[in-house]
């Protein structure tokens, strides 16, 4: 806010034409925003006609003085620091001394109050004072300026919009859904949203703008009664912005934060137009599942956020509803529709299928990498001819599909991590995999051929799917099932050139089995059969046996033990665990090299590692999870591996970064 911001009195419109309809239909009275917009059109608002537009789209017109029943008591354990904040603020505005002490009482009024009444502590860090300002300068009763900053606070101020906050989380897979590239180059410089953008959002941009911008904004904000709208004004402000700050890739991580926090101050009135044409345009191309599973964020709803929902920050990609992966198949024109990659093992894919999905095998991209390569451009090309050709299965939007367990989807999930490597844009997957389809068509009673199952459902095998259905190619709904295969059903049946044999081999290895398996003709040179020591012991020559080393800190009771007594070919994984001194560790004379990195696990989500590397001749690493925020100078060792098999996955060109440990999970 600029030094010494002037309250002017409110000029009036004396317009024609719409401003005039505007004004009659206000003073009618009972006029509603659907009435407003149709009259406005989006044009800038008159300045006396503001607060009743305003009062009139946040639905307090009319509304009671809620601090009529108060006693006014300033009492709060916080008080001192509200006055002075609000002190601060009437001190930029250039407000008469004989109203001055009037509006900071009633600005601290009203924050205190919705203080009591919400039963929540005042911090400094809030953008409370910010968001107040635009309604100030409308002259607003003390009633009404409480009742206004309530609405504002309620409908379009997210919860949890604080630091490591859930929005910031969503706006970042929205910033990854549509500009990949510039997702990555931030994630690079480990520069999270709400390290630039909390007080975007806390404040609706008041923060940043002039006033007079702040409030052109607004007007067309509180027009659009859309909360999530926020999210995609703040994303073509940073597209707006994108190649200023991919040229900033040799500056400090602060002075990144601090260009970035500060663009919206560089708005003016003629580019406010251009702003929302351009969020209503990439509105349009983001798939509903983005409102619909996160809308809990907004408004008075008393169901809490669900337990999965907190894994938000580790999401891979943006999740789409099954649901609306089915209407988007009905959509005729504009829209967002989703061409469908199925990434399930072929047998599983022939079983049942989305009649409109591509087949792509996940498994291909460890067992075959050039396969799998080939796969991926037969991909692409069968997404753009379904495209032109107008198929039913075409569409911009790549959407994964996998089981929808765990276990199965962990290599599905390195396949969007490729795409994702590759600044793909539009990449989603499928919430609860195949199984969500097929509860789904469950739930709406699509179980019979006579409720057209067939549409939804097709199987090459012929077998039966899951819901007790049969498609067949020869039956008498066989000339309805054929309309509905598109290119893309055709092209699939190409790429399975796998059997059941080769995959239970592969599983045999991954899993470490005891059972010996027969070598496969890979890119990558494989151990002799003979060896099956997979873990660490202490015979193997790699250095010193860190079992050996007495750590810094221990877990669990600090009881005395022999570390020679110790079987390290009988221990599990979590037997394994312990607490070191990072600098210690990567000191070690037998430690060659260290890097961070993320590993990927088998339901999608990324967590931080620190990869280490041992000597001799690289035989064997350890992953070390990264330090915690309470020991940032500790760390745990997990994964003692001896470097049998070890995949880099070749198609990522000039930037190896996709490492796949078999035995485990991928590590980015």
């Amino acid at each position: 806010m600029a030094e010494g911001e002037e309250v002017l009195p409110l000029p009036t419109s004396g317009g024609h034409g719409w401003e005039k309809d505007l004004e009659e239909a206000l003073e009618a009275g009972g006029c509603d925003l659907e009435t407003l917009r149709n009259i406005i059109q989006g044009r800038p608002l008159p300045a006396d006609l503001r607060a009743k537009v305003w009062k009139i789209a946040l639905n307090v017109a009319g509304k009671g003085d809620s601090l009529a029943s108060w006693d006014g008591i300033l009492d709060l354990p916080e008080q001192n620091t509200i006055h002075k904040d609000c002190l601060e603020f009437i001190d930029h505005l250039s407000v008469p001394e004989e109203k001055a002490a009037e509006l900071l009482l009633d600005i601290e009024s009203v924050i205190t109050f919705y203080c009591k009444s919400r039963n929540i502590k005042y911090s400094a860090s809030l953008s409370w004072i910010h968001l107040l300002r635009p309604l100030v300068h409308l002259q607003l009763p003390r009633s009404d300026l409480y009742n206004c900053f309530y609405a504002i606070m309620n409908k379009y101020i997210p919860r949890d919009c604080s630091l490591k906050g859930r929005p910031f989380h969503l706006f970042r897979l929205l910033i990854q859904y549509h500009e990949p590239e510039l997702c990555s180059f931030l994630d690079t410089k480990k520069i999270t949203p709400d390290s630039y953008a909390l007080n975007w959002l806390g404040s609706l941009f008041a923060c940043y703008c002039s006033i007079e911008v702040t409030q052109a904004i607004w007007d067309g904000y509180l027009q659009q009664a859309d909360p999530f709208f926020i999210y995609f004004l703040m994303l073509i402000i940073l597209v707006n912005t994108k190649e200023v700050i991919l040229a900033q890739e040799s500056d400090s991580k602060e002075d990144v934060i601090q260009f970035l926090e500060n663009t919206p101050s560089s708005l003016n009135l003629e580019d406010i137009e251009d702003l929302f044409s351009l969020a209503q345009y990439y509105c349009s191309k983001t798939p509903a599942s983005f409102r619909k599973d996160n809308h809990h964020l907004f408004g008075s709803t008393l169901l809490g956020i669900k337990d999965d929902d907190a894994d938000l920050s580790q999401a891979l990609c943006l999740a789409v509803s099954v649901s609306e992966i089915l209407q988007a198949n009905q959509l005729q024109g504009e829209g967002v529709r989703f061409f469908v990659v199925d990434c399930r093992p072929a047998e599983q894919y022939n079983a049942g299928h989305l009649s409109t999905a591509f087949h792509l095998d996940s498994d291909l991209m460890l067992q075959n990498p050039s396969e799998f390569a080939q796969s991926v451009r037969s991909l692409l090309e069968a997404q753009k001819q379904s495209i032109e050709s107008g198929s039913v299965a075409g569409g911009e939007h790549l959407c994964f599909m996998g089981s929808g367990r765990e276990e199965e989807d962990m290599y599905m999930n390195m396949v969007l991590a490729h795409f994702l490597q590759k600044n793909k844009e539009y990449v989603s997957i499928a919430s609860g995999g195949f199984m969500a389809l097929q509860q789904h068509l469950a739930d709406i009673n699509v179980d019979g051929p006579e409720n057209g199952y067939g549409h939804w459902i097709a199987s090459t095998s012929g077998s039966r799917s899951s819901i007790n259905s049969s498609v067949d190619g020869d039956s008498s709904n066989g000339s309805n099932d054929r309309g509905m295969k598109s290119l893309v059903n055709k092209m699939t049946v190409a790429l399975k050139t796998k059997s059941v044999n080769v995959r239970e081999k592969v599983i045999s290895f991954i899993e470490n089995t005891s059972t010996p398996v027969d070598r496969m003709s890979f890119n990558l040179p494989w151990p002799d059969r003979t060896c099956t020591e997979r873990h660490v012991s202490s015979s193997d020559r790699v250095g010193k046996p860190y079992r050996g080393v007495k750590p810094v800190f221990s877990i669990g009771d600090e009881e005395e033990y022999d570390t020679d007594e110790i079987d390290s070919s009988s221990m599990s994984d979590d037997d394994r665990k312990e607490v070191v001194n990072i600098q210690t560790w990567i000191n070690k004379p037998d430690v060659k090299h260290h890097f961070p990195c993320k590993e990927v696990k088998e339901s999608g989500h990324m967590f931080p590692r620190i990869q280490s590397w041992f000597t001799p001749a690289f035989a064997c690493y350890t992953s070390l999870v990264s330090p915690s925020e309470t020991h940032p100078v500790c760390t745990s060792t997990t994964h003692h591996h001896v470097l049998l098999s070890f995949v880099v996955d070749e198609s990522f060109e000039s930037r190896p970064v996709v490492l796949q440990n078999v035995p485990h999970s991928g590590l980015v």
